[in-house]
């Protein structure tokens, strides 16, 4: 399964990842570390090394960083990178199962902690999980209304995000790339940073790999 994980990553998978007009602008596979990410919790991250392999990994679920209106708790973001079109792909193991809310969350178009949008796969979906959403100076609001559960189980998982400023449409992939697990069309935000993590849940992340066009 990693193998074909990492054949994905390289190949983007999918027609659009290999248009002519669609650059790689960022990839981090952790083995130099994560010099490149700004992590609003450092004390809850690690570098972990697992057979020969560095990743990326949320060690605790309770954080020291308390977001000035809910929303989630664990965030690493892409340093001096901002982008409008963007294409997010990475893997993700889920290394604790805390039943229906079990997630794990993908930052864009993020201006300040106030202001951003993220993808929370949470494993059974309802208002606050398994949506994608809006934190626009108040708590986290679902812009969808998402009814399929996010497949959680111990293995590593292929995520795929596409963010098109322009049309304001949002689509979110889980495994199974022909179809998007989630999508909506909001313009509200458009240029900002990048990031992955959780709401409050233990992730290990790999292979993270950032297009735009």
């Amino acid at each position: 399964m990693l193998l074909i994980l990492n054949v994905i990553l390289l190949t983007g998978f999918n027609a659009s990842a290999e248009t002519p007009e669609m650059r790689v602008v960022f990839k981090d596979d952790f083995e130099a570390g994560v010099e490149r990410w700004e992590i609003l919790d450092p004390n809850t991250w690690r570098v972990t090394k697992r057979e020969n392999n560095q990743t990326f990994e949320i060690t605790d679920r309770s954080s020291d960083y308390k977001p000035p209106v809910r929303s989630p708790g664990h965030v690493a973001l892409v340093k001096e990178l901002e982008l409008e079109n963007v294409e997010i792909q990475f893997k993700v193991r889920s290394t604790k199962d805390t039943g229906n809310h079990r997630d794990c969350c993908i930052f864009f178009a993020y201006k300040d902690s106030q202001h951003f949008y993220y993808v929370h796969l949470g494993a059974k979906p309802d208002p606050h999980s398994g949506q994608i959403m809006i934190v626009n100076e108040a708590p986290r609001l679902a812009l969808t209304k998402n009814e399929s559960n996010t497949p959680w189980d111990d293995q590593w998982h292929h995520v795929r995000l596409v963010r098109e400023a322009k049309t304001g449409k949002i689509e979110v992939y889980f495994d199974q790339m022909e179809r998007p697990h989630m999508q909506v069309v909001d313009t509200r935000f458009s240029r900002g940073r990048i990031g992955i993590g959780s709401f409050d849940d233990l992730n290990e992340f790999d292979d993270v790999v950032v297009r735009t066009w």
